[in-house]
C-alpha cells in the first residue's frame, strides 16, 4: 500500500475537503510547496492561490484559497483557510465579471481573489 497523507481543508465557515492524498501543492508566503507522505513537519502562512490535491484514487481536487495556514506532521496535513472554494463551486462568468470590475476600480485585492478563482477552475480541467 502506498503512503498517503490525511488532508483536512477547512474554511472559516465550513469543512471544504477531507480525504487521503498522495500530494498537495499550495502557495505559502515562502513560495509554492508540495507536500507528500513523509515530508518534514511544517507550519506556514497560505497566500491566495489555488491548492491542488492529488487524491489517493488518482483524481485531482483544486481549491481557490484566500489566506490562512498550512501545517503538516505525522502524515496529517491541515489547511485552515480564511475563504476556500472548490473549483466546481466557482461561477466562471461571475468571477470574470468580478475580475473586470476590480481592474476598472483598481482594486488589487479583489482582482487577486477573482484571478485565483479563475486559475482554480483552469487547474481543475
Amino acid at each position: 500500500m502506498a503512503a498517503e497523507l490525511h488532508v483536512e481543508l477547512v474554511a472559516a465557515d465550513r469543512s471544504v475537503w477531507s480525504g487521503k492524498a498522495s500530494l498537495v501543492i499550495a502557495r505559502t508566503t515562502s513560495g509554492d510547496i508540495g507536500v507528500m507522505p513523509g515530508h518534514q513537519p511544517l507550519l506556514g502562512v497560505l497566500e491566495s492561490g489555488p491548492v491542488t490535491i492529488r487524491t489517493s484514487e488518482g483524481g485531482t481536487v483544486v481549491v481557490a484559497v484566500h489566506g490562512g495556514f498550512i501545517s503538516f506532521s505525522d502524515d496529517k496535513l491541515s489547511l485552515l483557510a480564511e475563504v476556500a472554494e472548490l473549483s466546481d463551486e466557482i461561477d466562471v462568468k461571475r468571477a470574470e465579471r468580478a475580475l473586470e470590475r476590480a481592474k476598472a476600480e483598481a482594486d488589487a485585492a479583489a482582482e487577486r481573489r477573482a484571478d485565483v478563482r479563475l486559475r482554480a477552475v483552469a487547474g481543475a480541467h
